[in-house]
């Protein structure tokens, strides 16, 4: 009777045996590196790319409409408004205010008013300046042009 390591040293497998060997292991690493290994088709990269693309742009569109709305005039006013409302009509507010409308746009950014409108909800109305009292004390119309869009929440 021979022993293992003979029967393996004596091995010589066939033409059919190495092609299904190879066929095989093919298939088990193909399996092991989509499903564990990370690795994705040309279609689900770009996806994965576009959908960056777009979170990367609503992120920046929603920190600039976080700044804007902080830095107009009538922030506190408008803060206060927007927390009065309901969570899910937060971010129709500010799409219809314009605050995530930039440029030559006529559509929001997707996503930005979500972003803005829960970062806005975590403002500590104390740490706000009070609304001016005169109109003498209010801030010029160039500097609250380029603070905020053309109309406002209310």
């Amino acid at each position: 009777m021979a022993s293992i390591s003979e029967k393996f040293r004596d091995f010589q497998a066939s033409k059919a045996v190495l092609f299904w060997s190879c066929a095989g292991c093919v298939v088990a690493t193909m399996v092991v590196g989509f499903t564990w290994g990370g690795w994705v088709t040309g279609g689900s990269a770009q996806q994965r790319a576009d959908t960056a693309a777009e979170q990367a742009v609503a992120q920046l569109a929603a920190d600039i409409c976080f700044k804007r709305y902080l830095a107009s005039p009538d922030a506190r006013v408008n803060l206060t408004a927007l927390t009065e409302e309901s969570v899910y009509r937060r971010d129709g507010l500010l799409e219809d205010g314009g605050w995530v409308t930039f440029g030559d746009r006529e559509d929001p950014i997707d996503g930005a008013a979500d972003l803005c409108a829960d970062r806005l909800a975590e403002v500590d109305l104390s740490t706000l300046p009070e609304a001016p009292a005169t109109a003498g004390s209010e801030m010029p119309v160039a500097d609250a042009a380029a603070a905020a869009p053309a109309t406002t929440v209310q």
